[in-house]
């Protein structure tokens, strides 16, 4: 009792917060050529350690433990931890969760995306017993999704990477911003293409498309028939004109999908307050949300395919600073106005989105993934972008 509390006392658990993301928080983008020579240190450092047996797992009584507990679990989390470099090397391993372990488990779910707690919880726990092998392959096979991807980069970029869920915006070969994203969930994933920025709609309407009419309108509205008036979703017919939603019969898909759905800029807009769009065949683009809870998330795959962005408005005064007059005061101003305006950019810049479960910085910290589409597991390394 009387460790438990000096642990629970001493510890500064902001600090540690801190320390573990100042290790993965650096200006290197995950996608570049710097990331070909890092992957190259970390397969160096993983081979041997793989060779000799890779690291061992962490049982089940591991799961949920945090500050001030102790046990023999402790035991085995903090020899997961040194032995992934989480943990400095020590002579003597005792029972106690300190703090130099609640560091080693911020530092840990850092690498991994996870929400930086301190405790095993259950997304750390899985991650933690991916064996050694599992994690040297993701790094071979991110080195050469890299080396393909490279030579086609330019002074100045956007990069969305689906398995971390993340964007980043870079120019002159460092990150100027980073922000969180939610991309397609694995039933409507997110298409990995290349292309180019070209316009943003702002307090856009939103045009439902035919498949979610399908998927989803139609159920929502026989479970409850005051949905569209709820999502200020207005029905057209082709020449125009406004329908009744009483006057469609819900339960006839072929009926229902014969009409235009159109959200009204505001609060609720599926697609918050802007639209950046970009050519592509598959109607993708990246969008404001109203659901921002979702950014909180440790696996951020919720989306029909398109990407919504946490700090969009940031993102937006970035891609038009070369139009002039466009400055982040001018982009929040519109954003609160709910004008609808369309806004040409006079800068195209170059927008990728890809498929890198792997990655290292300068620091000689080594990030890891989900492989949430599989491509891992097949082994895939070029995508038709």
């Amino acid at each position: 009792m009387f460790t438990r509390n000096r642990v629970l006392r001493d510890a500064d658990q902001g600090e540690n917060t801190a320390l573990a993301q100042s290790l993965i928080e650096t200006n290197e983008p995950i996608l570049s050529y710097d990331t070909l020579h890092n992957l190259e240190l970390a397969i160096a450092q993983y081979e041997p350690f793989v060779a000799a047996g890779g690291w061992e797992e962490i049982p089940q009584e591991a799961y949920k433990l945090t500050l001030g507990n102790s046990g023999p679990a402790v035991v085995q989390l903090k020899r997961r931890l040194i032995s992934s470099g989480d943990m400095p090397l020590t002579e003597r391993v005792n029972d106690v969760f300190d703090e130099v372990t609640d560091r080693g488990v911020r530092t840990f779910q850092a690498r991994h995306g996870l929400v930086i707690n301190g405790q095993v919880d259950e997304a750390t726990w899985y991650a933690m017993n991916v064996p050694a092998e599992t994690r040297l392959q993701q790094l071979y096979l991110n080195y050469t999704r890299v080396q393909n991807m490279a030579p086609n980069l330019s002074d100045r970029y956007v990069v969305v990477n689906i398995p971390a869920a993340t964007i980043e915006a870079v120019g002159g070969g460092m990150v100027e911003q980073r922000h969180i994203a939610v991309v397609g969930r694995v039933d409507r994933a997110t298409p990995i293409m290349a292309s180019k920025i070209s316009q943003i709609n702002f307090n856009p309407y939103w045009h439902v498309p035919k498949s979610l009419v399908e998927r989803d309108l139609t159920k929502y509205m026989q479970q409850d028939p005051e949905y569209l008036a709820k999502q200020n979703i207005h029905i057209y017919d082709g020449n125009g004109n406004e329908i009744s939603p009483s006057s469609i019969d819900w339960t006839n898909l072929g009926n229902a999908v014969n009409y235009m759905y159109r959200q009204e800029p505001g609060a609720e807009n599926s697609m918050g307050h802007c639209k950046i769009n970009f050519y592509n065949p598959y109607d993708c683009y990246l969008h404001d949300t109203p659901a921002k809870a979702l950014f909180g998330e440790n696996a951020r795959f919720h989306s029909s395919g398109c990407v919504r962005v946490e700090g969009v408005n940031e993102l937006v005064a970035w891609l038009l600073r070369d139009n002039g007059g466009w400055d982040q005061a001018r982009v929040d101003s519109t954003f609160a106005s709910l004008e609808r305006l369309d806004v040409e950019c006079e800068a195209r810049v170059p927008l990728h989105t890809t498929y890198i479960t792997a990655w290292a910085n300068k620091q000689g910290t080594v990030s890891f993934r989900d492989d949430v589409y599989e491509f891992d597991k097949q082994g895939k390394v070029t995508f038709d972008a």
